[in-house]
């Protein structure tokens, strides 16, 4: 019987968290604007969305700035990770704990705080300041995934590294990065989609040529959602779901990979 009842709730979690996207998906080949009535089938909208320049000039904004924030995100925040697990017991625990702040604060607080910051120093909103605000919240989470990598790796391979003749960069090159790099990876995906989700903090940092997806589609709320949009958020669901699937496939053929090796040097 608990099977069955986990069973059942399982099922309706997934239902709940995922019946909104495909209906979103239906109604991108939805002939009518309406999104209760069913008119036909047709491919139009996909059409006009790679006609639509509004739409196109966000996503390329969004996705620049997510890119280039993410970039710089990752090597500040895995500089600072290392940096943080080189302090003392006391100072690194305050450290941490402060880098929760932008994580566990309001994104409200965070967006006003940072216009007005901007402001102060006479910075125009625009392309810079939406960087320098994604940097801003995306920093902390590259640091929460590289420092448990940094925790878990052996400290006695870089002084190994170090006695068989390595410099330091050499040694962090070539034995620490690697052993990281899950971490930095994981840092890096996830201020990326972090990046190009955010709404409140690059609403309140962006300029008028500067605007992003999800401001964009805001915008349109005011009148109507065009269906062009429901295309749109289609193709980017099919292209993460793309994404992961070929991420846990090679992830598969690594680990087999690994396993066979290990059985031929047993034998």
């Amino acid at each position: 019987m608990r099977k069955i009842t986990s069973k059942i709730y399982i099922a309706v979690v997934f239902i709940f968290l995922y019946a909104p996207i495909f209906v979103l998906i239906a109604n991108s080949f939805n002939e009518s604007k309406s999104r209760t009535v069913w008119t036909g089938f047709t491919f139009d909208w996909y059409s006009k969305l790679f006609h639509n320049e509004v739409i196109l000039k966000s996503l390329l904004n969004t996705l620049i700035v997510a890119a280039v924030a993410s970039i710089i995100s990752t090597i500040l925040g895995t500089a600072a990770a290392i940096g943080i697990y080189n302090m003392k017991k006391i100072t690194r625990a305050l450290v941490i704990n402060i880098t929760y702040i932008p994580i566990m604060n309001s994104e409200m607080v965070t967006g006003v705080s940072l216009m007005l910051l901007f402001v102060a120093l006479n910075i125009d909103l625009g392309f810079m300041t939406l960087i320098f605000a994604h940097i801003t919240f995306c920093v902390p989470y590259v640091i929460l995934n590289v420092l448990p990598k940094l925790r878990q790796m052996n400290r006695s391979l870089y002084d190994a590294a170090l006695d068989l003749g390595c410099n330091p960069l050499q040694a962090f090159r070539h034995v620490v990065i690697p052993e990281i790099m899950p971490g930095i990876v994981s840092g890096f995906l996830m201020s990326l989609t972090y990046s190009i989700d955010d709404f409140v903090i690059s609403y309140f940092t962006h300029g008028s040529t500067s605007q992003t997806l999800p401001i964009t589609i805001y915008s349109m709320t005011r009148r109507k959602v065009s269906p062009e949009v429901n295309a749109l958020s289609a193709i980017i669901f099919i292209v993460v779901l793309a994404i992961l699937l070929i991420m846990n496939l090679t992830d598969i053929k690594r680990s087999s990979a690994k396993k066979r090796a290990k059985g031929v040097r047993a034998e």
